[in-house]
């Protein structure tokens, strides 16, 4: 997004600004989530169809096991290189630097370690939380939000990232709470819309294996096709809110302007490139 403008943003800005650019944008960010998420869809009907009608009720045990132990690889992968890849197309297009699908991709490569320890310390910090209460469970996750977005720009490990990511939120919870509820309306929305006409037909077909097979795989299309669509938006937001924050508290922008290193480089073109 060329000549795009570094300034504190109200919060209906940074909900503006993540849907144009999610519009602008949307071959790179429907890439970068879908490729990883094409491979567990894959992975997943591939267990749903080797093992048969079986597999719905138990199956063969060893076979189970190892294709449930993929499908989990898959799922966990999936969801680094989606996080992490659209962060970092969001952060170059953010400010004025050419993104690709396979370059946001192949980026994640090397950060995958420390990735996966951001996330997991997220998780066991807000489940934490909510053993709790409800109300603190939700707070933490507030103020984490942008955790994995440091980590992805700035490189920091995971109780670095974490710890600026509650640094910087201090007095902004307000804010991330309306970006994670948008989210969880659009995610359910998306869910009801593209899974929910399959499952009425599955939980019909409980008597007949066949059927209750072909639609328990089209439940899983459709839910991936929800989750292809529907992640980049919160991933998006909170990049741009992750910005927000720095120029309101570090004053990001006059720093951007200054460093010799950091010009921005047109975009070169409208479509973008995914290799």
């Amino acid at each position: 997004m060329t000549g795009l403008e570094l300034r504190p943003l109200s919060l209906g800005e940074i909900l503006d600004r993540t849907f144009t650019l999610y519009r602008r944008y949307f071959l790179v960010f429907i890439g970068i989530s879908g490729i990883p998420e094409l491979i567990v869809l894959a992975f997943t009907l591939i267990r749903l169809f080797t093992l048969g009608p079986a597999t719905l009720r138990g199956g063969s045990v060893a076979i189970n096991l190892v294709l449930m132990l993929l499908v989990l690889v898959a799922n966990i992968l999936a969801y680094l290189y989606s996080q992490g890849g659209t962060i970092l197309a969001v952060s170059d297009l953010y400010l004025g630097r050419p993104a690709s699908i396979g370059g946001a991709l192949r980026k994640v490569n090397g950060e995958l370690g420390s990735l996966f320890g951001v996330v997991a310390l997220n998780g066991l910090a807000i489940i934490g939380a909510a053993l709790l209460l409800l109300i603190p469970g939700v707070y933490v996750a507030c103020r984490l939000l942008i955790c994995v977005a440091v980590a992805m720009i700035e490189g920091k490990g995971p109780r670095d990232s974490l710890s600026r990511s509650w640094d910087l939120t201090r007095d902004n919870a307000g804010r991330a709470f309306v970006i994670l509820l948008l989210s969880v309306a659009i995610t359910y929305a998306a869910l009801l819309f593209f899974a929910l006409p399959f499952a009425i037909p599955l939980a019909l077909s409980i008597r007949n294996p066949a059927m209750l097979q072909f639609w328990t795989a089209m439940v899983q299309v459709g839910s991936t096709v929800a989750t292809v669509l529907v992640r980049p938006i919160l991933l998006i937001a909170t990049s741009i809110f992750y910005y927000d924050l720095r120029v309101r508290k570090e004053a990001f922008d006059i720093q951007f302007m200054m460093n010799p290193e950091s010009q921005r480089a047109p975009n070169a073109g409208g479509m973008p490139s995914i290799i």
